[in-house]
C-alpha cells in the first residue's frame, strides 16, 4: 500500500483506499458485493471531506456485523412492480446493494416512462445519501432520495425524539459543469458531525440539540447521552423531517424511525427502516436544454453573489484528493489496520 504523510495526514489513492475498507468489510462478515458497495460509499464521502460519513463510519460496521444485526451476505430481491415502479426487499441487509440490484431495471424504466419510482425495505443505510443520487445525473437523469434513521430528533413544539436525522438528497444534471448534487439533514446537524464534536471537545452552537432533561445544549456528548438533535428551521425542517418518514417508511414498507429495537443486539449502530428514490429523465420533455437550463440558473445565483455552490467544496476535496490522494489522519489509518488485522 502507498502512501503520503505529512503532519499527521495520510493521503492514499482512492483505489487503495477502497479496496482496504473492503477487505476490512468482508473480513468481519460482508460478502463480495456488499463490503463493494459499502468501501466505494465509505471511501467516496472520505475522498470528498465527508469525514463524518467516511472512515469515521467503519468501526460503526465492524460492531453492528458483529452484534448479528445486519445481514453482510444478504442477497436484495428485485420486484418489477409496475411501469415506473421496482421495489427491493434488501433482507436485512444493507440498501446500498439493494440499490445496485434494482438499478438497471430502474434504469430501464426511467429511460421507457420518462419517470420511476425505487422503494427500498428491510434495509440498513449507515452512510452519505448523496452517493446514491449523483451517479443517475452522471447519466443526464434528474435523482431523489430520502432515508430514515433511528430516532434521535424531537419534532418541533413536542416533547420527546420521534423522528430521525432523515436526510434528503437532490442529483441534476449540469452543461459543462458538475452535476448540482446536494445531501441535507432534516435535523439541525447530522448525527455523525455531533459524533466527531464529541470526540474531538468542540462545543456547538445553541440550536442544534437538548441535553436529557430537554434543555437547550451546546455540549454534544450531553445531546448524545440521553438527549437530542433539533430539526432545522423549526417546523419547516420538522414538516420535511415528517415528510420523510412517509415516503422512506410508510410507502415502501420499511420501518418508521421509531419501530426497531436494538437492544438485544449490542454495538449495533445502523438503522432499520427504508429508502425512496426517485429518478427523472429530462430528455422526455426538455432535451438537452434542461443541461443547459441548469447551467443557466448556477450563473445567475453566482451573478446574485452567492460565493459557494451547492456541493462545491465536496468537489474540491474530490479534486485534490485526485492529484494528491485521499486525506486521512494517521490515527485513522492506524485503526483500520488495526480493524483488517
Amino acid at each position: 500500500m502507498s502512501a503520503s504523510s505529512t503532519s499527521g495526514t495520510v493521503r492514499m489513492p482512492f483505489a487503495e483506499l477502497q479496496t482496504l475498507l473492503q477487505a476490512i468489510l468482508e473480513q468481519h462478515g460482508c460478502s463480495e458485493p456488499v463490503a463493494a458497495a459499502l468501501a466505494f460509499n465509505c471511501a467516496s464521502a472520505q475522498r470528498d471531506g465527508a469525514h463524518s460519513h467516511g472512515v469515521f463510519r467503519i468501526p460503526g460496521y465492524v460492531s453492528t456485523l458483529a452484534s448479528g444485526w445486519v445481514d453482510g451476505k444478504a442477497v436484495p430481491a428485485v420486484t418489477d412492480v409496475a411501469s415506473g415502479y421496482v421495489r427491493v426487499d434488501a433482507g436485512g441487509g444493507f440498501a446500498q446493494p439493494a440499490l445496485a440490484a434494482a438499478r438497471p431495471l430502474l434504469l430501464a424504466k426511467v429511460r421507457s416512462a420518462g419517470i420511476a419510482v425505487l422503494a427500498i425495505h428491510n434495509s440498513h443505510h449507515f452512510a452519505a445519501l448523496w452517493p446514491d443520487v449523483e451517479p443517475f445525473a452522471d447519466e443526464g437523469l434528474v435523482a431523489l432520495s430520502v432515508v430514515n434513521s433511528m430516532t434521535c430528533v424531537v419534532p418541533h413544539g413536542a416533547r420527546q425524539p420521534l423522528f430521525g436525522t432523515n436526510p434528503i438528497a437532490f442529483a441534476a444534471p449540469c452543461a459543462e459543469h458538475d452535476p448540482i448534487v446536494f445531501d441535507m439533514a432534516t435535523s439541525a446537524m447530522a448525527h455523525g458531525d455531533i459524533q466527531i464534536a464529541a470526540r474531538e471537545g468542540r462545543q456547538l452552537p445553541l440550536g442544534m440539540g437538548v441535553d436529557a432533561k430537554g434543555q437547550p445544549t451546546s455540549d454534544p456528548q450531553a445531546i448524545l447521552d440521553g438527549g437530542a438533535l433539533l430539526p432545522f428551521g423549526d417546523h419547516k425542517g420538522s414538516a420535511l423531517s415528517m415528510m420523510v418518514e412517509l415516503l422512506a417508511a410508510a410507502l415502501t414498507g420499511g420501518n418508521f424511525s421509531w419501530e426497531f429495537d436494538w437492544s438485544a443486539h449490542p454495538g449495533a449502530k445502523t438503522p432499520w427502516t427504508g429508502q425512496l428514490l426517485i429518478v427523472i429523465d429530462p430528455s422526455k420533455a426538455e432535451g438537452e436544454r434542461f443541461a443547459q437550463r441548469s447551467r443557466h440558473l448556477l450563473e445567475q445565483m453566482q451573478a446574485a453573489g452567492l460565493s459557494r455552490m451547492p456541493g462545491e467544496r465536496r468537489y474540491r476535496e474530490r479534486a485534490t484528493a485526485e492529484r494528491e490522494g485521499v486525506a486521512l489522519s494517521e490515527t485513522e489509518l492506524q485503526g483500520l489496520r488495526q480493524l483488517l488485522g
